[in-house]
Parts: C-alpha cells; sequence; structure tokens
C-alpha cells in the first residue's frame, strides 16, 4: 500500500499505520509529494510496481489537489482511501476521518469566542470527536471492487 504525504503531513500517525499493515500482512511505501509532477510519478510508479491501494493521508496541500489525485487514481484503476468524508462526494473510493464542514463550523465557533472576548489561550483545543465511513459504491463499480456486505452495514454513508 501507499502512503501518499506531502512534506507538512503529521507523522504522528505513522507508528499506528505501521502497525495496523503489519497485523494484516501488508506492506507500506511512503511517497513524500508536492507537485502535480511528483503526484502522477508517485501514482504510477504504484501502479506498475503492483502496488493494491493508496492512502491518501491528511494535509492542506493532498486536499486542495484531491480532484486530481482522485481523478489520476481513477485512470489508474488504483482504489484510494482518503482522510476526509467529502472526498468521497467528490469520486473518492472510501474515505474515514471528521467531516471538513464540522471542523469549520468549529473554527467558526471558536473565532467567535475570540471576537466577543475570550483569551486564544484560554480557549480549551477541541479535537474532532465524530468519524465517519463514507464509501462510494460508484467508484467501487468501476474499479470493479465489491465491497463486502459487513463493510456496507458499518458505513455511516454509501454513495450509489
Amino acid at each position: 500500500m501507499l502512503l501518499l504525504a506531502d512534506p507538512t503531513t503529521h507523522r504522528e500517525s505513522r507508528p499506528a499505520l505501521d502497525a495496523t499493515a503489519a497485523a494484516l500482512g501488508l506492506t507500506l511505501r511512503e511517497d513524500v509529494v508536492s507537485t502535480p509532477q511528483q503526484f502522477e510519478r508517485a501514482l504510477r510508479e504504484a501502479k506498475d510496481g503492483g502496488i493494491s491501494g493508496v492512502n491518501v493521508l491528511s494535509s492542506a496541500l493532498l486536499f486542495a489537489l484531491r480532484g486530481y489525485i482522485i481523478n489520476l487514481a481513477a485512470e489508474l484503476g488504483l482504489p484510494a482511501m482518503y482522510q476526509w468524508p467529502e472526498t468521497v462526494d467528490e469520486g473518492g473510493l472510501i474515505a474515514y476521518g471528521p467531516s471538513l464542514r464540522a471542523a469549520f463550523r468549529q473554527v467558526t465557533t471558536l473565532v467567535d469566542k475570540v471576537l466577543k472576548g475570550a483569551k486564544p489561550g484560554d480557549i480549551p483545543v477541541e479535537q474532532p470527536t465524530r468519524f465517519s465511513l463514507v464509501i462510494n459504491l460508484k467508484t467501487a463499480s468501476t474499479l470493479g471492487l465489491t465491497v463486502p456486505p459487513l463493510t456496507l452495514l458499518r458505513a455511516d454513508r454509501a454513495i450509489e
């Protein structure tokens, strides 16, 4: 499996990814990219090298270029997982993570508190509390994949 990262991607999750991959008998390869040309090279090399899937890690750059990544992964027939559920609405195969819309609402609430006089240092750090699993069945079909029924039952949402 290819981990698609950029230079700003947080590396704190790598030990958990490695442990999960080992438990599943998977080998992880990380490719750090920062330009569309590097994305294309990474995904084409993954496909040519027999990589079975891509985990697009969370970063502002990878999210900003999500359309490009989604289209290139589809063109190459590479299943890809994303960190923001909204990505699946745009054609991504599967995503697990917090809602970007909810994160923006949370930020708006924090900005409102600051504008009303709260000191930023006094506002507690808030982590997302809800994570969603979203699957795009149309993309799965295009890739020739069958989503197991148990996975569909666990999904918060499936796009047909």
